[in-house]
Order: structure tokens, then C-alpha cells, then sequence
């Protein structure tokens, strides 16, 4: 059972990120969270790009 509650809160908290996410909101605190965890999102994904180009051989011109 505590596997179902376990994906049930799962799926509520992508549900509720992907609300957070859908807009610009009226509500200055709303958009507060979102534009916070918009900004959260966009670091992660630069730290991985970051560690992405340790791996790949840089070119050199010919």
C-alpha cells in the first residue's frame, strides 16, 4: 500500500510542478514559486551542459 501512496504523491507533485510551471500567474507569490523553481530548473540544466563538455574532445581547426 505504501507503494501506491508513494507513486500517487509522485504523480500530485509532477501534476502540481507542471501547473506551477504552465504560466505567468496573476498572483505575485504564484509566479514568485514559479519564476524560483523556473531559475532552479535552468541551473541544473547548465550544470549538466557544463559537465557535458568535460566528456567531448574539443575540435581544433584543421
Amino acid at each position: 500500500m505504501s507503494c501506491r501512496l508513494t507513486t500517487l504523491g509522485k504523480w500530485k507533485s509532477k501534476f502540481a510542478e507542471a501547473d506551477l510551471l504552465a504560466g505567468p500567474h496573476d498572483d505575485v507569490a504564484t509566479e514568485l514559486k514559479r519564476l524560483k523553481k523556473e531559475n532552479e530548473l535552468l541551473r541544473q540544466e547548465r550544470d549538466i551542459l557544463k559537465k557535458a563538455t568535460a566528456f567531448f574532445p574539443k575540435e581544433t581547426s584543421r
